[in-house]
């Protein structure tokens, strides 16, 4: 649903999240994401020009939340790293589709609308709160 790299924007995020005020380094926080360094700086880079994070250079640099996770949403997360892609028209080009698009990725553009707006709703907060169900279990709301 998402990209990995998004993923990995999140998994960053909720480090710095559990754990506030303090800075932390990229290759702190790597290694507890479970994110290759080199690749979660470009990451830490694209949410510091989100106003996501915050980056200090310097001996005692690194980042930090740059607002508190009930004030960030996963929306602005994911669109500093990887947007979803709306439909927009048609993906398989079809001379038929041209005006507007058919049933199927009609249906498809609503349900990412959807999954859009449960980003924007659902904060980092939310994130660091205990699980209530597990989808295995089949005790999912």
């Amino acid at each position: 649903m998402i990209s990995q790299t998004a993923e990995y924007a999140l998994r960053a995020v909720v480090f710095l999240a559990e754990r506030p005020n303090v800075r932390h380094t990229t290759r702190t926080i790597a290694e507890a994401a479970q994110v290759p360094p080199g690749y979660l700086a470009k990451v830490m880079q694209s949410l510091a020009q989100a106003g996501v994070v915050r980056g200090q250079r310097g001996l005692n640099g690194g980042f930090s939340l740059a607002r508190l996770p009930r004030e960030i949403a996963l929306s602005e997360v994911i669109e500093a790293i990887d947007p979803i892609r709306r439909i927009r028209e048609c993906p398989l080009h079809l001379e038929a589709h041209r005006e507007a698009l058919c049933p199927l990725h009609s249906r498809l553009d609503r349900a990412l609308a959807r999954i859009e707006r449960e980003f924007r709703e659902a904060t980092v907060s939310d994130l660091l709160e205990r699980p209530t169900f597990h989808p295995e279990a089949g005790n999912a709301p």
